[in-house]
């Protein structure tokens, strides 16, 4: 769905790859997309080569040299496992932990029994949002997915009925919410206040992420009315162990990353210095990778010697845990190198170049723009930042929370419709075992509401504000 750190953005930022005209752009990322979609639809064709011969179409479309788009299909690639690859390992390993020691059905057990099934939707949208709030929307996403296809086969229900909320929790987070990586750049940018930013977040988050969680849930269940994918739910073994961790054990180790990440945010916001002691330490531990690699280890004990798992047991755990993510880590690392090339291209600054001329109101034009690169790239932090730096000089003249509203209105944009470009849209169809068809009505659904809604409160906001 996006980069995993600010830097990373860096990487985007480089010569384009073609000198094509602007028409020969769109029409070449057109064809591209036209043609993954007829590969996987059509000849189903596997993600992974789908995505990898549509990267090099997009490139010859464009009149790029062969050399050069592989360049930017490997790098995207690279850099997408690098950073997305490495933790959806880790939280796989700490997901088979949850699931083996029996910590998984602790938390699912007690989920049901306090949530009744009408509040059982309210109930993940809260934890995802609160679980979002401080994790980047990867990171979250494999921490969610074992409680989220365990609740949806125990509780025998649709899994969009569980599965939507918990994904629009996390993204509303992602894309509206500081301290998320988008809109502390477009704050920055913009000039906005951090701290009215965060305020009037919040206030647009809330009705965003029950309309489009667990109300738009509701039509989601019937139009991809699936169960949890067998292959992705969580088993404990049939050599049933005679103890399981404690709810209380298993929710501190899956929150450890969450809490861990929190203090950095807090640290970065209130420290604000790179070079002090304080905020060095908080940047090494608050990384998502530290986080959740501490979480694996912490879980070793907390879930896997408390269910009685001798050393060698828990290294058999491990080893399991990574042979059925390998088809997904493939899948998300080329939708990282199709967004690559894309980028690589020009799209962006082709989006660009058509919007100079638009004469409409700031926060809207923000919107659109951010929608624009979106839709082409497929990262919604370049869509954010792309857009704040176009519309920066608007910000100038605006009040504190006008430039406030801006980012947020930016960061509203960047999140409107994810589709196969985006390595994000096929990490959601792998792991609920979903069709691209599937998907599209389902999760790229979800995103444009959140962006649409999101768009209309931002707009009711400045007319109070």
């Amino acid at each position: 769905m996006t980069s995993l750190s600010v830097e990373m953005l860096a990487a985007d930022a480089v010569e384009p790859i073609t000198s094509a005209g602007n028409a020969q752009l769109g029409i070449a990322v057109l064809a591209g997309i036209a043609v993954i979609v007829l590969l996987i639809t059509k000849f189903k064709m596997h993600a992974f080569l789908a995505l990898t011969i549509g990267s090099l179409a997009l490139g010859s479309f464009a009149g790029a040299a062969p050399a050069k788009t592989i360049a930017s299909f490997t790098a995207g690639l690279g850099s997408t496992v690098a950073g997305v690859g490495v933790l959806i390992a880790l939280g796989a390993i700490l997901g088979k932990l949850l699931a083996d020691s029996g910590g998984a059905d602790q938390i699912v057990d007690t989920i049901l029994a306090k949530a009744s099934r009408r509040s059982m939707p309210w109930a993940m949208v809260l934890i995802a949002s609160i679980i979002g709030l401080p994790l980047f929307f990867e990171v979250g996403i494999v921490l969610l997915i074992p409680v989220v296809l365990l609740v949806a086969k125990r509780g025998n229900f649709s899994l969009m009925r569980i599965g939507i909320p918990a994904l629009a929790g996390l993204s509303v987070m992602h894309g509206l919410i500081p301290p998320h990586p988008g809109p502390l750049v477009a704050i920055d940018a913009l000039g906005a206040n951090l701290g009215v930013t965060l305020a009037l977040g919040v206030l647009v988050a809330i009705p965003t992420v029950i309309i489009a969680g667990p109300v738009f849930s509701r039509y989601a269940a019937r139009w991809v009315d699936i169960k949890a994918p067998e292959k992705m739910i969580p088993q404990r073994p049939s050599e049933d162990l005679d103890r399981r961790p404690g709810f209380g054990a298993t929710l501190a180790t899956i929150l450890l990353p969450v809490v861990l990440m929190l203090i950095k945010a807090l640290v970065d916001i209130v420290v604000d210095d790179p070079e002090q002691s304080l905020q060095k330490v908080t940047d090494v531990i608050g990384s998502p990778l530290i986080a959740l690699l501490a979480a694996v280890i912490v879980g070793m004990f907390t879930l896997g010697r408390a269910a009685g798992f001798s050393k060698g047991r828990l290294s058999t755990t491990v080893e399991k845990s990574l042979a059925p993510i390998a088809g997904v880590l493939l899948i998300v690392g080329a939708g990282g190198g199709f967004k690559q090339t894309l980028i690589d291209a020009g799209v962006g600054q082709m989006i660009l170049d058509f919007s100079k001329d638009w004469s409409i109101p700031a926060l809207l034009l923000g919107w659109l723009i951010a929608v624009a690169i979106r839709l082409a790239t497929g990262s919604a932090t370049v869509a954010t930042i792309s857009a704040a730096g176009l519309v920066a000089p608007l910000a100038a003249d605006m009040s504190t929370s006008h430039a406030a509203l801006l980012v947020l209105a930016v960061g509203a944009g960047s999140l409107f419709f994810s589709h196969v470009n985006d390595a994000g849209f096929w990490l959601v169809k792998e792991y609920f075992g979903m069709n691209v068809g599937q998907t599209v009505k389902t999760w790229s659904v979800m995103e444009t509401i959140i962006s649409v809604v999101s768009l209309a409160f931002i707009l009711l906001l400045s007319l109070i504000v």
